[in-house]
């Protein structure tokens, strides 16, 4: 309380001073360090430079985004599966408390915050304000820190500030207020600012900011320092005491920087980033102010994918190059938002596109030929993969790609926080730059290269948009690409051209060229001898296909995009034989690699599995698949069980056809077939053709998936002498919908299943809820019920409804040990049918079952667990059974352990042999785990 009155004490004593400028604000804070809180007094002048008259003014206030778990921002981390601040402190987020809101006669206003939006303010003016008028408002304020472990920016545990958007600003007015909520993606779209800030901290603080130094009074409590800034958009504040940032003078501008620099000297580090001021410098013009702040936060929010993965005693590329790398994107999106004013929201693609191409560029021009692996390339195993091939340059092509081959690409217009994450942080970003650097290739003659030095030097600190930096592309060439913008950057329709037909004359070839898309984007034809070219044109303008004549000369080969400018999600029907054999030759990889298009690859690996009858078996793996999604997959996998020395293993063959219906998403249809033990000397052979369509919410952040699968599963199996079955060889024929709407808050799964065989047919009904209440409580419902339609097969239990471990006579399951009654083995647990834990009587349904299964955590991972149910066989009474017990649940349906407690056998926790009660969810395919860790990304 003593801090916060002298905090205000101070505030009461300064009298405020603005310079000229359409936005003046002038601040006054006073940061109590130990309860992470900033007291605020800030004058804002703000002109109306519309041609409207405003009623109401909107501001930004982002730091009361983190204030609960009902924000936007709080939403945004649980779409994306961040549990961390829903399981924060109340003492760890952040807040803003607004003491007074008033006009220039101290006279209040009223204002609020819209509903949905805590971090924005409304202020109804008390008169309207005219064109061309300034209005003051004066705010009094405090803002609580919140932790870095949301976003990077807020305090450390070191006693280090970090702070981005630490007090209010002004929001945007083109023809209406554009007001948009923190969603930790990026940049707040606020006009440029001349501020004034005069900030007391406790004098062990050390302070970095971009904004010029113009005094510093270090007295008994505080240290005072003055700040200032002309047409500022950066809100950028270091006050630290475990670290230092670092100031270099890059030509005429002071970079002030912590980022890891890999031991380089300072006059190293100086010229490289002297050279990076200068490529920019000369690529778009002056940076208009004196100083630009690189942080190892606003990097590591925005890495170079890639470099960022590797180890720190990994270098495998030029001394220096890393940290080049790193500084120039940083440093790139620093310079261009901090003067490029274009509505980061709605046209971030600008921002990208600027950045990345220019990455590009430097890298061709300081580190040509550097490949994307480095001197791992030159590694023997290493330099066999096309990967090693790969230049630096091409993985932002390749990443876009990767997400356009899953069709879960977006255009490059959506709004940022319409995007999946892997589009927002690197597939829309990659797009965006390969899309420019396609465009100069098409227009040649450094055009986009001049044209990007035009919008910079017309529109630097001063509102533009998209529409701007197209004209001016438009403007300085004659060819027609109204393309990029109609279908590059409005739409995610994908580039694909094929070599239909070739006609062949005695010194001409005639070349049709089949566009398989809706689009009216231009390609490449190149004419290849012996893999070098020897001829290359444009050709444009191809709606359905098109015919072109080039000259034969030497040709041997033709091929669309060789060099891979143009990011097509295809390029493997690229090629087209003139005197060849064949259109493109073989080629064998061991392991799986990235895809050539110049060749038909072949891909061969080693691979081995594992269950308790077979054993280890290890086998080759012949298969398509590359790093990048395809249509049509297969894979032929025959292994060698050790411990049942024979041959068993998979042969599986799919084709994806991805729609662009609103709805459905994609068909997909195959087979599978495997060999696998069930038991000792006991083989079984399973074989199942089946047909799939599949169903997503065109808005892709959506999480809601529908699927409905027909398959035809034939099972033949080794018939146990000990446990013989009266259908050793049948088939089912399947039928299963499915729904989820997975998110962190609420959990929802369902499916209906329906099985028919020649003597039984049933069907099945299973529904699952999770909630994560806000005191982070959860509850977990599931519900099953099943009944057989008929059932010829009562006198066994082989296709009954299981209370506890299903039979799994269809094989679904990934069972370690399927046919053991004791044992670790036997303890494995697959929740489906019942759903139970505990073994209990009957163990099986053949007529009705129907079970609820809930939980509850106790503490952290720990759960409380209870399952109830009534289980009807054929001439018996339903009975009703039910269990009790602990759930230890170290990862959500990946790893998990059920100790039961009481059951219809009483106390089990104090039976015999309690040990053998305990049953365990293990998954150790590494597909399944994968999953579990990009599913935020997709």
């Amino acid at each position: 309380m003593k801090i916060k009155l002298i905090s205000f004490f101070i505030i009461g004593l300064c009298i405020t001073h603005f310079s000229f400028g359409q936005t003046n604000m002038d601040i006054i804070a006073v940061l109590n360090d130990s309860t992470h809180t900033f007291n605020i007094q800030h004058k804002i002048e703000y002109e109306n430079s519309s041609p409207d008259t405003l009623i109401s003014i909107y501001l930004n206030d982002w730091a009361n985004s983190y204030k609960d778990k009902s924000t936007p921002l709080a939403k945004r981390f649980a779409e994306d599966y961040i549990r961390r601040f829903h399981f924060a402190k109340t003492e760890e987020r952040g807040n803003t408390r607004m003491y007074s809101v008033s006009n220039a006669n101290l006279m209040p206003y009223n204002w609020e915050r819209p509903v949905d939006a805590a971090d924005i303010i409304r202020i109804d003016l008390d008169k309207p304000l005219l064109p061309g008028e300034k209005q003051i408002i004066n705010l009094l304020y405090s803002v609580k820190v919140p932790s870095d472990k949301f976003t990077r920016y807020g305090y450390d545990d070191e006693g280090n500030f970090k702070l981005n958007y630490w007090y209010v600003t002004p929001a945007v007015y083109k023809k209406g207020w554009q007001i948009y909520s923190d969603k930790n993606l990026g940049n707040q779209y606020t006009p440029p600012v001349n501020i004034s800030i005069k900030l007391s901290t406790r004098p062990y603080l050390y302070i970095a900011s971009p904004l010029k130094t113009d005094r510093l009074v270090t007295e008994d409590l505080y240290k005072t320092t003055y700040l200032s800034g002309k047409n500022s958009v950066s809100s950028q504040l270091y006050l630290t005491k475990s670290y230092r940032f670092e100031s270099i003078q890059a030509n005429k501008t002071e970079i002030i920087s912590n980022l890891d620099d890999e031991g380089l000297s300072k006059e190293i580090k100086a010229t490289l980033l002297s050279r990076i001021m200068k490529f920019l410098e000369i690529r778009l013009g002056e940076y208009p102010q004196s100083s630009l702040m690189v942080t190892r936060d606003e990097y590591l929010n925005n890495p170079v994918y890639g470099l960022n993965q590797l180890p720190s005693f990994l270098r495998p590329f030029p001394d220096g190059f890393q940290y080049d790398i790193k500084q120039l994107k940083t440093i790139t999106n620093q310079f261009v938002k901090n003067t490029i004013l274009v509505n980061p929201r709605n046209e971030q693609w600008v921002y990208d596109a600027l950045v990345v191409s220019l990455m590009m560029d430097y890298v061709d021009e300081y580190y040509p030929n550097t490949k994307l692996l480095g001197s791992l390339s030159d590694f023997l195993i290493i330099e066999w993969f096309h990967a090693s091939d790969l230049e630096f340059n091409d993985q932002y092509p390749f990443m876009y790609l990767h997400m356009a081959r899953k069709n879960i690409d977006q255009s490059l217009s959506t709004a940022q926080d319409s995007l999946v994450k892997f589009n927002k942080n690197i597939g829309n970003a990659y797009k965006a730059g390969a899309g420019l650097k396609y465009l100069d290739e098409y227009l040649q003659s450094n055009t986009v290269k001049k044209s990007i030095s035009e919008y910079y030097k017309n529109y630097v600190l001063k509102p533009s948009s998209e529409e701007d930096f197209l004209n001016i592309l438009q403007k300085n060439t004659e060819k027609d690409i109204s393309w990029f913008k109609q279908d590059y950057v409005r739409t995610n329709e994908k580039i694909d051209f094929k070599i239909s037909k070739l006609k062949k004359t005695p010194d001409s070839l005639r070349v049709t060229i089949k566009n398989k898309r809706d689009n009216n984007m231009p390609i490449s034809l190149y004419g290849l001898n012996d893999g070098k070219v020897v001829y290359k044109t444009w050709v444009g303008n191809i709606q359905e296909s098109k015919q072109v004549t080039i000259p034969k000369d030497s040709i041997d080969r033709l091929a669309l995009n060789y060099e891979g400018v143009v990011p097509e999600v295809n390029q493997r029907n690229n090629y087209r034989r003139v005197t060849t054999l064949l259109n493109k030759p073989v080629q064998f990889r061991l392991f799986q690699d990235i895809e050539d298009p110049r060749y038909n690859q072949f891909f061969f690996m080693p691979e081995f599995n594992y269950n308790l009858y077979d054993g280890i078996s290890i086998g080759p793996k012949l298969y398509n698949k590359t790093f990048l999604d395809k249509n049509f997959e297969w894979k032929v996998s025959p292994k060698y069980g050790f411990t049942s020395q024979t041959i068993v293993g998979s042969v599986s063959a799919n084709y994806t056809n991805y729609l662009d219906d609103e709805n459905l998403f994609a068909m997909k249809f195959g087979f599978g077939g495997n060999r696998f033990s069930y038991g000792y000397n006991l083989f079984y052979e399973k074989f199942t053709p089946f047909v799939g369509l599949y169903f997503r919410n065109s808005y892709l952040r959506d999480n809601q998936r529908q699927s409905l699968t027909f398959r035809n599963v034939n099972v033949k199996q080794d018939i146990d002498p000990l446990d013989p079955v009266e259908q050793p060889k049948y088939n089912v024929v399947n039928l299963s919908y499915n729904f989820s709407d997975t998110n962190l808050i609420d959990y929802f799964r369902g499916g209906v299943d329906y099985q028919i065989a020649k003597n039984f047919s049933k069907v099945s009904l299973t529904l699952e809820y999770r909630k994560l209440f806000k005191n982070n409580q959860q509850l977990n419902l599931r519900f099953f019920a099943g009944t057989f339609l008929f059932n010829d097969e009562t006198d066994n239990d082989y296709f009954s409804f299981a209370l506890d471990r299903p039979s799994d006579y269809l094989f679904d399951y990934n069972y370690y040990g399927r046919s053991q009654d004791s044992g670790l083995f036997s303890q494995q647990i697959i929740v489906a049918e019942g759903g139970f834990k505990s073994q209990l009587e009957p163990e099986f349904a053949n007529q009705w079952i129907t079970t609820a299964n809930a939980s509850t955590n106790l503490w952290k991972w720990i759960y409380a667990y209870g399952d109830v149910g009534l289980v009807k066989n054929e001439g018996f009474k339903p009975k009703f059974v039910y269990d009790s017990g602990i759930r230890m649940s170290f990862v959500a349906d990946y790893f998990e352990v059920f100790l039961p407690v009481y059951s219809n056998l009483g106390w089990e926790i104090g039976q015999k042999d309690y040990d053998q009660k305990i049953r365990f969810i293990v998954t150790l395919d590494i597909n399944t785990l994968i999953r579990l860790f990009t599913r935020e990304w997709y």
